[in-house]
C-alpha cells in the first residue's frame, strides 16, 4: 500500500485540476451566453440584406460578387472551420474525419482557419493551400477569405454546428446553396426595381455589392456557430473532467484516510509488541 503522504499530494493535484476544470467550464458559460447572442444579431441582419437583394437580382445564380467577366478556377475549395487550440473536445477530430471522406487532392483545394485543423491536417499528412487564424475579437475581417472564395467556382465549408449545451453536430455544405436557402426563409413579396428606383452605377453593381454583403455575413455566422460550438464542446470536455477528478479525489480521500488508519494501526501494533516484550523481560528478571 502506498504511503499516506505520497496519496495525499496526489489528492492535492487532482484537487487543482478540480479548481482548474471548473474554471474553464464557467469561462466557457459565459462564452457561450456571449456567442449566442452574435448569432442571433448576424441571423437578423442577413434576412435584412437578402430581402433587397432578392428583390432586385438580375440572375438566378448567386455569383460570390464577382463582376461578370471574371472567370473562376475550375475546382472546388473545402473551407474548415476549426478551434485554435486542443481545448475544444473531439469536435475537431470528428471535422477532420469528414473532411476525409471527400477531400480529393485532385479536385480540391483546402482552406483553413483555425490552428488544431491544420495541425490535424499536418498529421495526416494532407497540405493545404490557405490558412487562418481563428479570429477571436467581435468584429470578424472575412474580407481576405471573400477574395479567395471568388476565385472558384464551387465553395464548401466544413463546421461545427451548435444544437445545444450537450449536442455538437459536424455540417459541409455547398456556400452558394446555403445563401440561397437561408435567403428563401426571408423572401418577401416587395418588389425593388428600375422601375421604382434608380440604381447607380448598374443594378449589376448593386447586385454585385449586396452579394459581397451577403458572403460576409454568410462567412461571420459560420464563424460564430463554430465557436459557439466548439465554446460548447469545451463545456462539455470540462464538465467531464470536471467530474471525473472530483470522482478521482474523493476515491483518493478514501485511500488517503485508509493508508493513514492502517499505519495508526501498524505503530500501534509496534507499539503494543514493544511494551509486552517489556513486561515480558520484566517478568523474567
Amino acid at each position: 500500500m502506498r504511503r499516506p503522504l505520497e496519496i495525499k499530494a496526489e489528492e492535492a493535484s487532482v484537487r487543482s485540476v478540480v479548481s482548474l476544470t471548473s474554471a474553464l467550464e464557467s469561462l466557457s458559460s459565459m462564452q457561450i451566453a456571449k456567442t449566442k447572442n452574435k448569432v442571433l444579431i448576424s441571423n437578423q441582419f442577413f434576412y435584412e440584406v437578402w430581402n433587397i437583394y432578392k428583390q432586385i437580382r438580375v440572375d438566378v445564380l448567386f455569383n460570390f460578387g464577382r463582376a461578370q467577366e471574371e472567370k473562376p478556377i475550375n475546382k472546388e475549395l473545402l473551407i474548415l472551420i476549426t478551434a485554435k487550440a486542443g481545448l475544444s473536445g473531439d469536435i475537431d477530430q470528428r471535422l477532420i474525419r469528414k473532411f476525409l471522406e471527400r477531400y480529393d487532392e485532385a479536385k480540391h483545394d483546402v482552406l483553413v482557419i483555425g490552428y488544431h485543423g491544420a495541425l490535424k491536417l499536418k498529421q495526416a499528412h494532407i497540405s493545404y493551400d490557405y490558412y487562418f487564424d481563428l479570429p477571436e475579437q467581435d468584429y470578424i475581417n472575412v474580407d481576405p477569405l471573400m477574395d479567395i472564395i471568388r476565385k472558384y467556382a464551387r465553395s464548401r465549408i466544413f463546421y461545427q454546428n451548435y444544437i445545444s449545451l450537450g449536442q455538437q453536430t459536424i455540417e459541409d455544405v455547398d456556400l452558394s446553396e446555403v445563401v440561397s436557402s437561408k435567403g428563401r426563409v426571408a423572401d418577401l413579396d416587395t418588389v425593388v426595381s428600375e422601375k421604382t428606383y434608380i440604381f447607380e452605377p448598374s443594378s449589376f453593381a448593386v447586385a454585385a455589392y449586396l452579394e459581397n454583403s451577403i458572403l460576409r455575413l454568410t462567412i461571420s455566422q459560420f464563424i460564430y456557430d463554430s465557436r459557439l460550438a466548439q465554446v460548447a464542446s469545451r463545456f462539455r470536455a470540462m464538465s467531464a473532467a470536471k467530474e471525473r477528478s472530483v470522482e478521482t479525489a474523493g476515491t483518493l480521500h478514501v485511500e488517503y484516510n485508509r493508508a493513514k488508519r492502517n499505519q495508526v494501526d501498524t505503530r500501534l501494533k509496534e507499539s503494543l509488541a514493544g511494551l509486552k516484550k517489556i513486561r515480558a523481560e520484566g517478568a523474567e528478571v
